[in-house]
């Protein structure tokens, strides 16, 4: 409901027809509740973001935008939900997956969860970022492998400058 309500009004800032279509964006519900709920952005360009109280915000990635969503959430035991998931936004008529608080999906490139892999996802996101590339740049097949070593409980290699300007090249060559 609150979705549907700030797609229409979305719509209707950015000039759209509010009698058509919503605009072609994907929206990530974030919250911050210290010591309860953590849903945040680590990285990926916002298109679009509202804030809607304190502790809670809408945000919108436009098509092909890459992001990183964690998830954590505690209780009076401790951990309960402890995830990461790098997503490409999706457009208008392309097939998704669905993620929770993610509307309407993405295309999923890596999803861990369990905190032990959630934080060396981050270290490698963290490594790219040291090397000097935007991680929403770098080749989504890297994500995927990423996620297939870590699955497997095995150490990714680095993202390297050899492998991201192949990445450009197959980008300007790929239709």
């Amino acid at each position: 409901m609150l979705v549907s309500a700030i797609k229409a009004r979305f719509s209707r800032q950015q000039g759209n027809d509010p009698a058509g279509a919503a605009p072609v964006t994907t929206l990530v519900e974030l919250t911050f509740q210290r010591k309860k709920i953590e849903r945040w952005i680590r990285f990926g360009r916002k298109s679009y973001e509202q804030i809607i109280d304190r502790r809670r915000s809408l945000v919108g990635f436009a098509p092909d935008a890459v992001l990183a969503f964690v998830r954590w959430a505690s209780n009076d035991y401790g951990t309960i939900v402890s995830r990461i998931d790098i997503v490409r936004a999706i457009g208008r008529g392309e097939p998704f997956q669905t993620l929770p608080f993610v509307r309407p999906g993405g295309e999923i490139l890596l999803r861990l969860s369990g905190w032990p892999k959630v934080q060396h996802a981050l270290q490698v996101i963290d490594a790219v970022e040291a090397l000097g590339f935007d991680p929403t740049e770098v080749s989504p097949d890297y994500w995927r492998y990423v996620h297939n070593r870590l699955t497997a409980g095995l150490e990714p290699h680095p993202y390297t400058p050899e492998r991201h300007a192949a990445w450009i090249g197959r980008r300007r060559i790929d239709p």
